[in-house]
C-alpha cells in the first residue's frame, strides 16, 4: 500500500469525523431545552467540525497555498464563531431570557444562576463566584 493510499484515509476519517460533529450540532440546536444549550451545542459542533473539515481538506492538497488559504479560513471561523455566540447569549440576557436550570427535583426552571445557592456554597472557596459591584 502506498503513502497515498494513508493519506486519503486519513483525510476522508477528519472529513467523515468533521461532518459528524456539525450533524451532532444541527441535532443539538433542535433538542436542546432553551436558547443558551442550543447555542452551546450548535458552537462547539461548528467549531470542531470545521477544524476536522479544514484538517481532512489540507491533507488532500497537501503543501501548497490552498492549504494556507484553508488555515487562514479556519482561523476566522475560530475567532468569529465564539464571539457571534457570545454575542447572541448576551443579547438573549438583555432580552430577559434566563437560562434553564435543574431544581432539586431535577425539573428543568427558568432561573437567574448568580440568585441560586449551590449545594457546597456554605464551605469557604465552594460555590459560584459573586458578581463584582460597579
Amino acid at each position: 500500500m502506498s503513502a497515498g493510499f494513508f493519506t486519503d484515509l486519513l483525510s476522508w476519517l477528519l472529513l467523515v469525523a468533521g461532518g459528524f460533529f456539525f450533524l451532532v450540532g444541527a441535532i443539538g440546536l433542535n433538542r436542546m431545552p432553551d436558547v443558551f444549550t442550543r447555542m452551546h451545542a450548535v458552537s462547539v459542533g461548528d467549531t470542531l467540525g470545521a477544524g476536522l473539515l479544514v484538517a481532512g481538506m489540507a491533507l488532500q492538497a497537501g503543501p501548497t497555498l490552498v492549504t494556507v488559504k484553508l488555515f487562514l479560513i479556519l482561523l476566522v471561523i475560530w475567532f468569529t464563531g465564539p464571539v457571534a455566540t457570545h454575542a447572541l447569549a448576551r443579547a438573549a440576557l438583555q432580552d430577559k431570557l434566563l437560562p434553564l436550570i435543574a431544581n432539586r427535583s431535577g425539573k428543568l426552571v427558568e432561573g437567574d444562576p448568580d440568585k441560586i445557592a449551590l449545594k457546597d456554597s456554605s464551605k469557604p472557596g465552594k460555590g459560584r463566584a459573586q458578581p463584582s459591584k460597579r
